[in-house]
C-alpha cells in the first residue's frame, strides 16, 4: 500500500514539473517572460504598456515586436525584415499621413495608434485579415488607462513617447477615448456592434435624430441618464414609461381590444398607434372603455430573452454614447 502511494506521489510530482516546464516554455516563446499581467492601477508609461502588451492585453498572441515573440497572425510591431523596415512608433507617423489622405481629417501618429485599438477594422494592413479583437470588450476588457499605456509602449518603438499628448489629446483621439470610457462603464461593450443591435431591434420605434419615433421616445440624449436607468429601460420597459408614451387599452363594444399609444383624440375619434406602428382610428361611439395600463409598455418585454449578454452590453454601451449633438 505504501509503495503504491509513493508511486502516485512521484507521478504527480512529474506531472507538476512537466506542467510548469510547458507553461514557462510557452510564455518564453511568446516573449512574455519579462512582464507578468498587470494588476491594479497601471502607469501610463512605455513600461506600463509593455506589461499590458505581454500580459493582460494578450497582444503577443497575434503580434511580435522585432525578434521578440513568435506570433505572425498580425503585423510585427517592431523593426523586422523588409516587410517592416520601421518600428511601430515611426510607422505610425507614416500611417497617420495615409489616414489623413483617406479621411480628409488631420491624423497624428497618436490618433492612428488609438484608432487602431478603438476601431481595429478602420485600418487593416495589407496581407492581414480584419480579425483583431476589440480590446476594451470581453474577454480582454482593457481600461482606458491600460489602452493609453499600450499606446505609450507602441509609441516608444522607434517613435516619441509623449505623455502630455496622450493625456490631453486632440479631438480625434479624445472621441475614441470617450467611446472606450463609455464602453468600459457598460461592462466592456462594443458600441459598433451595439449600433447594429439597435438598428435591428430598436430603430423601428425610436429615433436618434432629436424627434420621437413612431411609438417610442427620442433617444438622442439617453446617454445623459444613468446606466441603471438605461438598463432598466431595456430589461423592464414598463418600470418607468416616458411621458406621452403611456399605454392605453381600448375595449370596443364588440369586445375587441386595441392596445397602444393614444396618438389622437378629436372629432369623435380616438387614434391608437400599436407597437407595430399601425394607427387605428376608433369612433368614440364604438368604445366601451378606454383605460391607461401603467403596468404595460408597447416596448417588447422579452428583449432580455431575445438578446445575448454580449448584445445587451454592446447596445448599452451604444446608448451611453448618445448625449446629443455637440
Amino acid at each position: 500500500m505504501a509503495k503504491a502511494v509513493g508511486q502516485v506521489f512521484i507521478f504527480l510530482l512529474l506531472v507538476f514539473a512537466v506542467f510548469n516546464w510547458v507553461g514557462h516554455s510557452v510564455t518564453k516563446l511568446t516573449g512574455g517572460e519579462k512582464k507578468a499581467a498587470a494588476t491594479g492601477a497601471v502607469e501610463v508609461t512605455p513600461e506600463g504598456g509593455e506589461a499590458i502588451y505581454w500580459g493582460k492585453g494578450r497582444c503577443f498572441t497575434c503580434h511580435s515586436v522585432g525578434d521578440r515573440g513568435s506570433a505572425v497572425r498580425g503585423p510585427n510591431h517592431g523593426q523586422f525584415g523588409e516587410k517592416f523596415p520601421l518600428p511601430m512608433g515611426a510607422r505610425a507617423v507614416e500611417r497617420a499621413k495615409e489616414r489623413s489622405a483617406k479621411t480628409g481629417k488631420t491624423f497624428t501618429a497618436l490618433d492612428y495608434l488609438v484608432e487602431s485599438l478603438a476601431e481595429p477594422g478602420a485600418y487593416v494592413v495589407k496581407g492581414y485579415k480584419n480579425e483583431m479583437a476589440v480590446v476594451y470588450a470581453p474577454p480582454i476588457s482593457l481600461s482606458l488607462d491600460e489602452i493609453k499605456a499600450t499606446v505609450a509602449y507602441l509609441q516608444a518603438q522607434g517613435g516619441e513617447f509623449d505623455l502630455a499628448k496622450i493625456n490631453k489629446p486632440g479631438e480625434i483621439t479624445q472621441s475614441f477615448y470617450s467611446k472606450i470610457a463609455v464602453a468600459s462603464a457598460a461592462g466592456g461593450g462594443d458600441p459598433a456592434h451595439g449600433k447594429e443591435v439597435y438598428e435591428e431591434n430598436c430603430s423601428d420605434c425610436h429615433s436618434l435624430e432629436g424627434e420621437p419615433g413612431e411609438v417610442g421616445p427620442d433617444l438622442s440624449t439617453i446617454g445623459k441618464k444613468s446606466i441603471k436607468f438605461i438598463s432598466q429601460s431595456i430589461l423592464e420597459p414598463a418600470k418607468e414609461i416616458a411621458k406621452g408614451f403611456e399605454t392605453f387599452v381600448v375595449v370596443r363594444k364588440n369586445g375587441r381590444k386595441v392596445v397602444g399609444l393614444k396618438t389622437g383624440d378629436e372629432d369623435g375619434e380616438v387614434e391608437i398607434t400599436t407597437k407595430d406602428g399601425d394607427a387605428v382610428a376608433i369612433k368614440k361611439t364604438d368604445i366601451k372603455t378606454i383605460t391607461e395600463d401603467k403596468l404595460l409598455s408597447v416596448m417588447p418585454d422579452d428583449l432580455s430573452e431575445e438578446m445575448t449578454v454580449k448584445d445587451y452590453q454592446d447596445v448599452l454601451s451604444y446608448m451611453l454614447m448618445q448625449k446629443g449633438k455637440k
